[in-house]
């Protein structure tokens, strides 16, 4: 009929363990992926333009790591 407590409590654990290592999946592809693009274009520094206000710039870097996590979160 219904799951007994040693199996729901596998089962709650489970998800947490895959919600971990959603957690460091993404951690680790979003920061290599800023990591290339600002090594790609070193001529601007992106970091600074945000500060000052440009949001085309805020906007390609919101857009890349929302595909990164995307791909992360279709892979795990």
């Amino acid at each position: 009929m219904g799951l007994d407590l040693n199996a729901q409590l596998i089962e709650y654990l489970r998800a947490i363990g895959w919600a971990i290592a959603a957690s460091i999946g993404f951690s680790l592809g979003v920061s290599i992926a800023v990591f290339i693009f600002n090594k790609l274009s070193s001529e601007i520094d992106e970091w600074q333009e945000i500060k000052n206000g440009n949001m085309g710039v805020a906007l390609i870097e919101i857009a890349l790591i929302v595909m990164i996590g995307i791909i992360v979160y279709r892979v795990i």
